[in-house]
């Protein structure tokens, strides 16, 4: 007699809580690893970090770096970037492409002269060579990841009137 299946007419879900800790302990640079979630958009041993040196072209806006310096042999590297309301990343320009995915409030991307507004999981590929920049016109944090090549170039900072001064 076979058993029966176990939660088999319980239906799937995309609803997602934070994990029981499967495995506990340090790890070398290239291992697998888990980075357990936190709630409030934190990930367990990813610290926060100065957006980039500097401050005149941004405002009020940090860096989380999941995969990219630990030592992966990865060829991305997958940032979580939050700006407070009223923030912005510089407008800058690079050879490199992003990909960003809105994952907390909403945003704008400016791109050249267009202007795309970023909500949950919206998911937006910028080119290479586009001049951009990603402001938080809310009142609410603007969260989102993006992903970027492990080598790549560094951006040349444009002035508008609408950096930062």
């Amino acid at each position: 007699m076979k058993k029966p299946r176990k939660h088999r007419d319980q239906p799937l879900s995309c609803d997602w809580k934070k994990p029981p800790a499967l495995i506990v302990g340090k790890f070398p640079p290239s291992a697998t690893r888990l980075l357990t979630y936190k709630g409030n958009f934190a990930w367990k041993g990813v610290r926060k970090e100065q957006y980039k040196a500097g401050g005149e072209e941004w405002c009020g806006i940090v860096r989380k770096t999941l995969i990219g310096n630990r030592g992966e042999s990865a060829k991305f590297h997958l940032r979580y970037f939050e700006i407070a309301p009223n923030g912005c990343s510089s407008y800058e320009v690079h050879k490199h492409e992003h990909v960003v995915i809105g994952i907390r409030g909403r945003g704008i991307c400016v791109v050249g002269k267009k202007q795309y507004s970023i909500g949950y999981l919206d998911t937006l590929y910028i080119k290479s060579g586009e001049p951009h920049q990603l402001r938080n016109t809310t009142r609410m944090p603007f969260g989102f990841f993006c992903i970027v090549n492990a080598r790549r170039d560094r951006p040349k900072i444009i002035r508008n009137e609408l950096t930062p001064s």
